[in-house]
């Protein structure tokens, strides 16, 4: 199979990157953001495979966890965070779980409720594929066009760095 990445630079700008069309810049600069989203996810879903053994969703369930100093998230906490079903969190959970890399528990007195941590099994294994994981997605973001760039950073509030509209 092709490296995604090695064919990244001959490909065209997005589409929605230039003016002219129906979306307003909001919407446009939305587009661009999924769009170079969705190409980090495809140069880092083999390396998550390799060297996690997981899924992209259950990659950023691993991440949520990890950025936590101690402890762990409830499940219907890592549901809101990514915008997930619960089903289908239960799933990845069960997984990341099945695998050694998180530990579930019932919430002291709150019988539905389940807390989910890193085992540190899961938090070595972060640590060692940070780099990378993080090589991963620089390279990716070094992909990003600067009329892409432009058009995402217009989309931040002022406040937040963007441009001033």
């Amino acid at each position: 199979m092709a490296d995604p990445a090695e064919h990244a630079a001959d490909l065209p700008p997005c589409p929605s990157a230039s003016e002219g069309g129906l979306l307003p810049a909001e919407l446009r600069a939305w587009m661009v953001l999924l769009a170079a989203t969705g190409a980090i996810e495809q140069r880092l879903g083999p390396v998550l495979k390799d060297e996690l053994g997981v899924s992209h969703d259950e990659f950023l369930v691993l991440c949520l966890l990890a950025d936590r100093s101690e402890g762990g998230l409830r499940m219907t906490r890592i549901a809101e965070l990514l915008g997930r079903p619960k089903t289908r969190l239960t799933y990845q959970i069960a997984c990341l779980q099945h695998a050694g890399l998180v530990t579930r528990r019932s919430v002291c007195g709150d019988k539905r409720g389940v807390e989910v941590a890193l085992t540190d099994k899961g938090r070595r294994m972060f640590t060692e594929a940070s780099s990378t994981l993080t090589d991963t997605v620089t390279s990716g973001l070094a992909q990003i066009r600067p009329e892409e760039r432009e058009v995402m950073c217009g989309m931040l509030p002022e406040e937040a760095g963007g441009e001033k509209g």
